[in-house]
């Protein structure tokens, strides 16, 4: 062992002697700010820095409105707020035919303008802070009203604009736009935990602490006998844990997940060897369909609980991945015993269920039957 270094050493010397030292092996995470601030620059272990990349992800979700489904609801919203905004103004229900037809075109057109524009520049949005991005929204939605209110008078299917109509437009068309950005933001906070309790109560869920005893008891086991199978076992069970506290975006690809639910099978083969039995039919057309974080790892938990550990002779396993008619289904079916089991509380499937909602709202779904002997867990996305 190398001699304790001495403080007095001029290599440690806080003063000229400092360009000649080696550079430090550690990161410089406590450096200063560029610039004449006194703050120090953001790192991993900043909280703030936490802060700010949970509300971002928390804004991307928000304006997700690729989803046709999203789209549509707002797109309906809209039409029914302005037919009755019409009423207001309509002298006969004649008039309010014309006026509503006029004002339905309208807004069909700057509605599909702006969840366009929000859908291209999604991200980019994301990244601002919520003034600033709440006025881009309203700012995209008085352009787009511009835009298609326009055309109308263009060909002499409204009357000449007045001073009031073109303050008028524009100004429907942020508020409008400010509507349908304050519903998608409450409906995407709806969805997340809000309290830290509620939060770590999700993580722990996330992985049974039992099945986290088991496998560092298998690690243990084959740490002597077989220490090239105990490390890849610690690996994959790092992984699994990397995945589960990570605060990941909204969304991660099928073959992701397809690849996270691999590493926890194979803890689980080392377990139970024979007893478990695992079939894969992926088709790679299906891996680029984006799904909320670890939600097949709950279903394979499940196929594994309810299959394999009440059974003396274990169980079948198969995980299979589709793409038909612009959807990714994916199967996961299990075996199950006769004889009555404990069925659980449906906790997991419930979690999975809500956030494939979030993501994809109605255009994403999960079903779970039994059919005889087997159980059967089928979630469907768009591609």
């Amino acid at each position: 062992m190398s001699p304790r270094p001495d403080p007095l050493d001029p290599d440690f010397a806080p003063s000229d002697m400092a360009g000649t030292r080696a550079p430090s092996l550690w990161p410089n995470s406590t450096r200063a700010a560029d610039g004449l601030s006194t703050t120090f620059a953001a790192t991993a272990f900043d909280p703030l820095h936490g802060q700010r990349e949970q509300q971002a992800a928390l804004a991307l979700t928000a304006l997700d409105v690729c989803s046709s489904a999203l789209a549509l609801r707002v797109l309906l919203a809209v039409q029914a707020v302005l037919a009755v905004g019409v009423l207001l103004v309509a002298r006969s229900a004649s008039d309010w035919l014309a006026l509503a037809a006029a004002a339905g075109f309208t807004g069909l057109c700057a509605t599909l303008l702006w969840l366009a524009a929000v859908c291209t520049f999604k991200k980019q949005l994301a990244a601002q802070d919520g003034p600033a991005r709440g006025g881009v929204l309203l700012a995209l939605g008085a352009a787009a009203a511009l835009l298609a209110w326009a055309p109308l008078w263009a060909m002499g299917l409204v009357q000449a604009p007045g001073p009031w109509q073109w303050a008028g437009v524009p100004l429907a068309g942020a508020g409008l736009a400010g509507l349908a950005g304050g519903w998608l933001e409450l409906r995407a906070r709806l969805w997340q935990p809000s309290d830290a309790r509620v939060r770590l109560a999700e993580l722990q869920s996330r992985i049974r602490p039992h099945f986290l005893f088991n496998a560092l008891n298998t690690a243990i086991a084959l740490v002597r006998i077989n220490p090239a199978q105990a490390e890849s076992l610690l690996e994959d069970l790092a992984e699994l844990f990397r995945v589960a506290l990570s605060e990941g975006g909204a969304s991660v690809s099928l073959d992701e997940e397809i690849a996270l639910a691999q590493r926890y099978l194979a803890i689980e083969q080392l377990r139970y060897g024979a007893r478990l039995k695992i079939s894969w039919d992926i088709d790679a057309k299906a891996g680029a369909a984006r799904l909320p974080p670890l939600v097949l790892q709950p279903l394979v938990e499940n196929a594994v609980r309810h299959g394999v550990e009440p059974s003396a002779s274990g169980a079948q396993l198969w995980v299979q991945a589709s793409a038909r008619r612009g959807q990714a289904v994916l199967l996961v079916t299990n075996t199950v015993p006769a004889e009555s089991a404990n069925p659980g509380m449906g906790l997991a499937l419930a979690n999975v269920a809500e956030r494939l909602r979030l993501l994809h709202d109605v255009a994403g779904q999960l079903d779970v039957w039994r059919e005889g002997e087997l159980y059967r867990a089928r979630i469907v996305v768009p591609l």
